[in-house]
């Protein structure tokens, strides 16, 4: 891990000295999602209420520039200056860490809650989106959400990893998850507040070791 990479959790901790019980386990997680990207893998996101907020936050630091420029490189433009307007695509996008919330897909959603038991929803997803090298962030504050957990147990059944963002106490996705980062509160809005500075400080990291110099 570049020092540069370091100095994000560093920094989170001198911010908010609580969250040093959760500096090992945040450091974890990140070394969980930089195995996944660097083999090609896919970020998987849940939760609900407040959670699903976070998932969809997560995902749009990931999938575009969050503190860093992210440009196509002159390689990876060539595939498009073969096309009207081209180069000019090429110089909007971005590079991005694949990530998908699944909080979002509302055909989908609404479909499987009508048809079928809403506790599966995220796990069907997961059943349909998770490969070995992804992994799946699951956002509880109690850590007991069933639908999440099932979600959780499914990654685990396809060989996937997990990582879960709950409160302080031991929960069923403590049990089963790869890494758990138990926020040192039980309040759900507590939670919730120390939850973006946590998952913004992976995805700067994330950000930092892939785009940064």
């Amino acid at each position: 891990m570049k020092n540069s990479t370091k100095n994000f959790l560093t920094e989170l901790i001198k911010k908010y000295p609580s969250l040093a019980i959760c500096e090992k386990d945040i450091k974890k997680a990140f070394d969980i999602l930089f195995d996944c990207y660097s083999n090609s893998g896919k970020v998987l996101v849940c939760g609900n209420g407040g959670s699903a907020a976070d998932s969809e936050h997560i995902v749009g630091e990931l999938m575009k520039g969050f503190k860093l420029p992210r440009k196509l490189t002159d390689e990876d433009k060539k595939a498009f200056l073969q096309f009207s307007d081209g180069e000019k695509i090429a110089d909007s996008l971005q590079k991005g860490l694949p990530a998908i919330s699944l909080v979002s897909h509302t055909g989908l959603m609404t479909a499987f809650l009508n048809d079928c038991d809403p506790e599966f929803l995220f796990a069907q997803q997961v059943y349909g989106y998770m490969k070995t090298q992804d992994v799946l962030i699951a956002l509880s504050t109690s850590g007991n959400s069933k639908n999440v957990v099932n979600a959780c147990v499914t990654a685990k059944a396809l060989n996937g990893k997990t990582i879960a963002i709950t409160g302080e106490k031991e929960s069923k996705l403590s049990e089963i998850s790869d890494i758990t980062i138990k926020l040192p509160s039980e309040d759900t809005a507590e939670i919730q507040e120390y939850t973006l500075p946590v998952y913004h400080c992976i995805c700067a990291m994330l950000e930092e070791e892939f785009f940064g110099e």
